[in-house]
């Protein structure tokens, strides 16, 4: 088959840190198709041997095995071409079309690696030229409006041009290998099926934690914070892969019907549930790795005044049948202890207890998505420390690391959904429908901070964020994953 991929924003910082990467993965697992070509637009003035050299110097920057040699990366520039453009000229849509017709292909992908100010703009020169035929797909990166209401307008204006079915609006969580095998483990395995529902499970935790601060990317964030970086787009996707119904099939839209019922089925926000449930922080200078580094506030581009979030805890609840009264905890940030994202499901006790068991949730299944990809089971078992004591039961963890099984050399998130658009694959990407209810979920929250007098709690680098974070969840009578070990 063969492709076009134009990349707007080709000089950008995700096309070289992300794209190109991932691209250049693909091509050495053979698995992108071998008649394409690549064509970086910017608006530098640049050859395609400019661009090609460009590109070269970023890789780098790639860690070691990641990047190509002399005669990997002189095979793979030879589909790398480049095209000065400004996105507001109608004439340089002109010219670009008369570029692809040059290398006539089965399918167009039109991937919009800018700022998501431009997608109307560039969705709209794209339907003036005609760039918008029935083979063109293009690829929108997050976060796509700031709002309910800019979302819908630029989901509209999207619409206008392409239809719903040309459209992968991206969340690159959703191409990660242990996000794949959460949807593996509940919808391939009927092991956990009888026991995932509301009479068997106590509470779920959601955790998302990184260590780097904004790093360089202080003013662009200062005007996001965690809420809409995190929370909206992957926290919730990752939600509703483990609250969602079996689908009827694997089918995107049968995938993403199911989603969408997750959402509308959150429960709204009160003014009471705002403030005992929603809790904001913001990291303070602290130590990570045995190393000082500034608070929030001290951050480049950071707004000395700010009281944008770093830290968000949320508690949530589906009314539905499945989870009516189980607790979901969400809880995402910047400079907490480390850079780690899992899912634990913590399973009611026993009925009736006929053994002294230690104190903390006896049976959980952790679920980790980073950096370490696999299963652990929690279980109580009779140990050898207490073999004479037989009423008396210890802590067993069962390990299933995915990474030794299958090796760490998986596809990576973003080479998978690239190949996934070139070949027409929706399953991994989000619809409008799907996008419009989890903003509708957010808005209050955001709607409350703007106008709460409380500042963001401060909690101190390299820790797990504030402290009423803990509380939130001690109020239900349970504690962090962390908190237990």
């Amino acid at each position: 088959m063969s492709f076009n991929l134009v990349l707007f924003g080709g000089t950008g910082d995700l096309s070289w840190r992300k794209l190109m990467p991932a691209l250049f993965q693909a091509f050495r697992h053979g698995t992108l198709p071998p008649d394409g070509r690549i064509l970086g637009v910017a608006r530098d003035a640049m050859t395609d041997a400019q661009y090609r050299e460009l590109i070269r110097t970023r890789f780098d920057q790639v860690e070691l095995a990641k990047r190509p040699s002399a005669e990997e990366f002189d095979r793979f520039a030879a589909l790398l071409h480049y095209q000065r453009m400004d996105l507001s000229k109608p004439e340089d849509y002109a010219a670009l079309k008369a570029r692809l017709s040059e290398h006539p292909a089965d399918t167009t992908v039109m991937y919009l690696a800018t700022s998501p100010n431009l997608f109307t703009t560039v969705c709209e020169q794209l339907g003036a030229a005609g760039l918008n035929t029935a083979s063109t797909r293009v690829v929108l990166e997050k976060p796509l409006g700031q709002d309910l209401t800019s979302n819908r307008q630029i989901n509209q204006t999207v619409l206008h041009y392409f239809s719903e079915k040309q459209i992968f609006r991206i969340d690159h969580y959703l191409g990660k290998p242990s996000v794949q095998n959460l949807l593996a483990l509940r919808f391939g395995n009927a092991l956990f099926e009888p026991v995932w529902r509301r009479e068997h499970i106590a509470n779920i935790q959601i955790t998302m934690a990184e260590g780097l601060g904004v790093e360089k990317r202080g003013g662009y964030y200062d005007g996001i914070g965690a809420l809409r970086d995190m929370v909206q787009n992957h926290a919730l996707q990752l939600l509703c892969a483990i609250a969602m119904e079996p689908p009827i099939n694997s089918h995107a839209d049968a995938i993403r019907d199911e989603k969408l019922k997750v959402l509308r089925s959150l429960v709204r926000w009160t003014p009471t549930t705002l403030d005992q449930h929603a809790v904001r922080g913001q990291y303070a200078a602290g130590n990570m790795a045995g190393q000082a580094v500034p608070g929030y506030l001290q951050e480049t581009g950071v707004n000395p005044q700010s009281q944008t979030e770093t830290f968000v805890a949320l508690r949530a609840e589906i009314a539905n049948w499945r989870w009516a009264g189980v607790p979901f905890y969400i809880r995402t940030g910047k400079r907490l202890a480390g850079r780690e994202a899992h899912i634990v499901v913590n399973f009611r006790a026993t009925p009736h207890p006929i053994f002294k068991t230690p104190n903390g949730a006896a049976n959980k299944l952790v679920i980790h998505l980073q950096p370490k990809d696999g299963l652990e089971l929690h279980l109580l078992a009779q140990g050898q420390a207490n073999r004479r004591d037989t009423g008396s039961l210890s802590y067993a963890q069962l390990d299933l690391d995915f990474d030794k099984r299958f090796g760490t050399e998986r596809v990576g998130a973003y080479e998978r959904l690239l190949l996934d658009v070139i070949d027409g694959r929706l399953n991994l990407f989000v619809r409008s429908d799907e996008q419009e209810a989890a903003w509708r979920w957010v808005e209050p929250v955001l709607e409350h901070w703007r106008n709460d007098t409380i500042p963001p709690r401060s909690y101190a680098a390299g820790t797990w964020g504030p402290s009423a974070a803990s509380a939130m969840i001690a109020r239900d009578g349970y504690s962090w994953e962390e908190e237990t070990r």
